[in-house]
């Protein structure tokens, strides 16, 4: 998404050669072969392990902190396979944002370029959902990885897994569809909100 508004607000009249079929199959085979790769390697490491004692996972799913809790049950030596699956993710992760943060650079520089107001409003409007989810996202997994592990307990740990893994996506279709009048007016009525306001 982030590569797609960069390309329609930077180069507008490229946007069809350039966002064409195989660039689009390119970059969700891109994601889906990074995203098998990731889980592989989760997987299989998972597998390779031998455990001493009660191998019990409490969570719904085997997210990253929960394996590497898993880790340290295990008898054999599971150093090399915490730096494999932590150096894969960081990278995996800091491509993803770095590329996104790039391209919110170069489109923020092109939009603050264009001389009416109307047009910076309406490049802004387009990249607005996208920025919205993205930062759900973003904050949501921040505050999963990055709480202290010793202090929070299994509740806690499976709220906010349940947090990260289905508000963005829940969320996905309420941003995106906020730019449509008829959406925008049925909540109005339904909230009583004068929120969104006609321009």
């Amino acid at each position: 998404m982030a590569y797609d508004r960069y390309v329609a607000i930077c180069q507008p009249l490229h946007y069809e050669r350039v966002m064409n079929r195989r660039a689009c199959v390119q970059m969700a085979a891109s994601v889906w072969i990074s995203g098998s790769l990731f889980s592989a390697l989760h997987t299989g490491n998972t597998f390779a392990l031998t455990f001493c004692g009660g191998n019990m996972v409490d969570q719904f799913f085997c997210e990253i902190p929960k394996l590497l809790k898993l880790l340290k049950l295990t008898c054999s030596d599971s150093y090399l396979s915490e730096v494999q699956v932590l150096t894969f993710s960081a990278c995996l992760g800091l491509s993803c944002f770095v590329l996104i943060i790039f391209s919110y650079v170069q489109i923020f520089k092109t939009v603050l370029r264009i001389p009416s107001e109307q047009g910076r409003h309406k490049a802004f409007s387009t990249c607005l959902p996208h920025l919205i989810v993205v930062s759900l996202f973003v904050f949501t997994c921040i505050f999963a990885y990055l709480k202290p592990t010793s202090s929070s307990t299994s509740g806690l740990d499976l709220v906010v897994a349940l947090l990260y893994s289905m508000l963005p996506p829940m969320m996905n279709p309420v941003i995106y569809s906020m730019r449509n009048k008829d959406i925008k007016a049925a909540l109005r009525r339904l909230t009583g909100w004068t929120l969104f306001t006609k321009n």
